[in-house]
């Protein structure tokens, strides 16, 4: 009997220390080697289909950086639309829209054909604010919808998507805008845009993370009418949390225009979809009231390894937006079953 005993509780000694062990451990630990292990495969493959490393070639590394630093920006944003239950589909139209108007007050007096020849050689920080702004403004008439019309986010920012690229489309005629001054191209150039979304992702996990707008956040996706019962201002927190994914769009807008030194209407294709996905990949619940910047950061990275790591072992490009599509379904199904779990 004894005997007995003894075996019947070690199964349940050992969950309990592994489950001891798990709650110890970083929340962004598993994502963490899941990112470490894709690196893995593409290495390995790497040396099988072309006898080349994928990890160690500097050049490759820095265009997935800089790849991740465009899609990590935006998705910052969206991480904090998706905790409050919402939806961003607008993020890659804004930055086609922030693009252009940040880049037709950046021409210099070189310029062939400027859009403004009475605004040329401006300062760098005319284009730079004027490109934030116009994400800015859009991301308020997102909030706006949303909380004053009840549109649901999905249709109004749906909305957004197509109107902004129309207006982007409308504002060049189709037309690139390029002979843009130094001093404005500088932040797209170098490291310049890594540093600026980390600087981006450290002051948002701060701000998720240790104050009363985080809090509030978090409250409106985890039961938005006991937010509601408990006094938080609802409508106005979901309209900075729209404003301020508008906001980093048109940042990233302003930083793609400086480092490829043009904008064009054509500009962020589907990097609201990648955007999405990052932060679902990185833990994010479509569910609301979960998600953390920290592992939207690796969700981007995650991203930036598939999508260079298929180009270097020669994976077909429609093969893979197949396979990121697959990924991204399977992200959601994830959420969906461990939230399941959970009720």
């Amino acid at each position: 009997m004894s005997n007995v005993k003894v075996s019947s509780q070690q199964p349940v000694e050992r969950s309990s220390l592994f489950a001891n062990i798990k709650s110890k451990l970083p929340k962004d630990t598993g994502i963490f080697l899941v990112m470490v292990g894709i690196a893995l495969i593409f290495e390995i493959s790497g040396w099988y289909v072309r006898d080349q490393s994928f990890l160690l070639n500097p050049n490759r590394l820095v265009l997935i950086v800089l790849q991740v630093a465009i899609i990590g920006i935006i998705a910052v944003g969206v991480t904090q639309v998706i905790i409050t239950t919402g939806i961003d589909l607008s993020s890659g139209s804004l930055i086609a829209l922030s693009a252009v108007v940040a880049a037709s007050l950046a021409q210099t007096s070189d310029s062939l054909s400027p859009m403004f020849p009475s605004l040329v050689n401006m300062p760098a920080v005319v284009p730079i604010v004027a490109g934030i702004g116009v994400g800015l403004l859009c991301g308020i008439v997102n909030g706006f919808l949303i909380t004053r019309t009840g549109i649901p986010p999905f249709i109004a920012t749906l909305g957004m998507m197509v109107s902004a690229r129309g207006l982007a489309q409308y504002y060049t005629q189709g037309n690139p805008i390029s002979f843009l001054s130094d001093g404005f191209t500088a932040i797209g150039q170098g490291a310049m845009p890594v540093i600026i979304f980390l600087v981006v992702a450290v002051i948002f996990h701060i701000a998720l993370k240790h104050t009363r707008y985080g809090k509030y956040v978090y409250a409106i996706g985890g039961n938005m009418t006991s937010a509601k019962v408990s006094g938080i201002n609802v409508n106005k927190y979901l309209v900075i949390v729209y404003t301020i994914a508008g906001g980093l769009s048109g940042l990233a807008g302003v930083v793609l225009a400086a480092r490829v030194s043009s904008g064009q209407s054509s500009m962020g294709m589907s990097y609201e979809l990648d955007a999405i996905a990052a932060a679902v990949i990185g833990g994010s619940s479509l569910m609301g009231g979960v998600g953390r910047i920290t592992g939207t950061l690796i969700g981007a990275v995650i991203l930036g390894l598939i999508k260079s790591g298929f180009t270097f072992v020669g994976v077909d490009a429609y093969v893979q937006d197949i396979i990121k599509g697959i990924i991204i379904v399977a992200a959601v199904s994830i959420d969906m079953h461990r939230n399941r779990k959970k009720r």
